[in-house]
């Protein structure tokens, strides 16, 4: 059985009563919201506590989803609102950029950078992690968002128009102009 098809039948369940059945959506999906959480609030304690608060909006709304996006998608939209949400309730303003780069790996781009150990190999390996963490902040937001749910978070198209609110064509030509940004970016001789 799919994933998406595991979690409408697990919503159906919690929407008759089952509370065990939201507990497996928690275990399911607490690692990739707190992670998600951890790119906009640094501090671990306060990572737990917007993820928790999270779940139990998603659980408060279960009624409100429509099965229209993924189940994920609509608990990956509660989940940044309300980490954004925390930060501006603490007098703190949402970071311009989504994403913590040192997880460039994650992207394809540095896949084969953790090999090398030389100093030189370090400090080009730093200098490329920089390059990067700097043309994805300039990305204008729409790219930026396309290309951190697809390549960090592992959205599928489908799921990330749902969450950006834009037709398929759309995601596929920011994701396209998003890479070629990064790429172009890279290609600059480094210093």
């Amino acid at each position: 059985m799919d994933t998406e098809v595991t979690d409408k039948v697990l919503v159906e369940r919690v929407r008759s009563g089952d509370k065990q059945a939201f507990n497996l959506l928690v275990a399911k999906y607490q690692f990739k919201i707190q992670n998600l959480v951890s790119r906009f609030i640094k501090d671990r304690a306060e990572q737990e506590d917007v993820t928790q608060e999270a779940f139990i909006k998603a659980y408060r709304a279960i009624g409100n989803f429509r099965g229209e996006s993924a189940f994920y998608t609509w608990l990956y939209r509660i989940a940044v609102n309300t980490a954004k949400n925390q930060l501006v309730g603490a007098g703190r303003r949402p970071p311009q950029q989504d994403v913590d780069i040192d997880e460039s790996g994650a992207m394809g781009f540095a896949d084969g950078l953790t090999e090398m150990n030389s100093p030189d190999a370090i400090l080009q390996n730093d200098e490329l992690v920089q390059t990067i963490r700097q043309a994805i902040g300039e990305l204008p937001d729409e790219l930026r968002q396309a290309i951190t749910l697809r390549e960090f978070d592992g959205l599928s198209y489908e799921e990330i128009a749902d969450v950006m609110e834009c037709p398929i064509g759309t995601v596929r030509s920011r994701i396209f102009r998003a890479r070629e940004a990064i790429e172009q970016a890279m290609e600059i001789p480094l210093k």
